[in-house]
């Protein structure tokens, strides 16, 4: 029963791991990465559909994305998808292709990407601890239910402490890779 309330926290831990990642995803850098434009959503007939379904997104060069509808009719609306999302983009259309410079990042928009990116982590982190104490109080319970002793509760609150750091280390870890990422010229 323990292992399984660790199993558990691990999985709900890596999903917070996960998140972060989504999330760092969308705070771009001064290169072209297709995920920027992830969670972009167009107008599509009508219903508001995930850019990814309508166009293909390519790196053209390190600091242009190449957006192609599949059907030619829904480019002004993509571009008018681009421009509109709080990405600071500004794309080019060239007959049925966008194309999609990235801005070189000033100081002070850097600055502002690493407090996002920061705020992001100690999200993650909170989840993670989240998750800590929901297990912990799980297990307390099962020993106020005298379904486990005193020790087997102890060592399993240390099981989940020594979990918790390690996805905390990797929350840090992936903060560290993004700020050096950014502070990249």
């Amino acid at each position: 029963m323990l292992e399984e309330f660790k199993q558990d926290a691990e999985q709900r831990m890596q999903k917070s791991v996960d998140a972060l990642a989504t999330a760092f995803n969308k705070i771009r850098t001064g290169r072209a990465h297709p995920s920027i434009l992830e969670g972009l959503r167009v107008d599509y007939y009508g219903s508001a559909t995930p850019l990814t379904q309508i166009a293909n997104v390519s790196v053209e060069d390190s600091r242009t994305l190449s957006v192609t509808p599949w059907e030619k009719n829904m480019v002004p609306d993509v571009e008018k998808a681009i421009m509109k999302s709080d990405l600071g983009l500004n794309p080019v259309t060239a007959g049925a292709v966008i194309r999609v410079p990235m801005p070189a990042l000033t100081e002070e928009t850097r600055k502002g990407y690493i407090k996002q990116a920061r705020a992001e982590a100690e999200n993650s982190k909170v989840g993670v601890r989240n998750v800590r104490r929901d297990v912990i109080a799980d297990i307390k319970e099962l020993q106020k239910a005298k379904e486990i002793s005193e020790d087997q509760e102890r060592k399993a609150q240390d099981d989940i402490q020594k979990i918790t750091d390690s996805y905390v280390a990797k929350i840090d870890q992936a903060l560290k890779v993004k700020e050096a990422d950014l502070l990249e010229i």
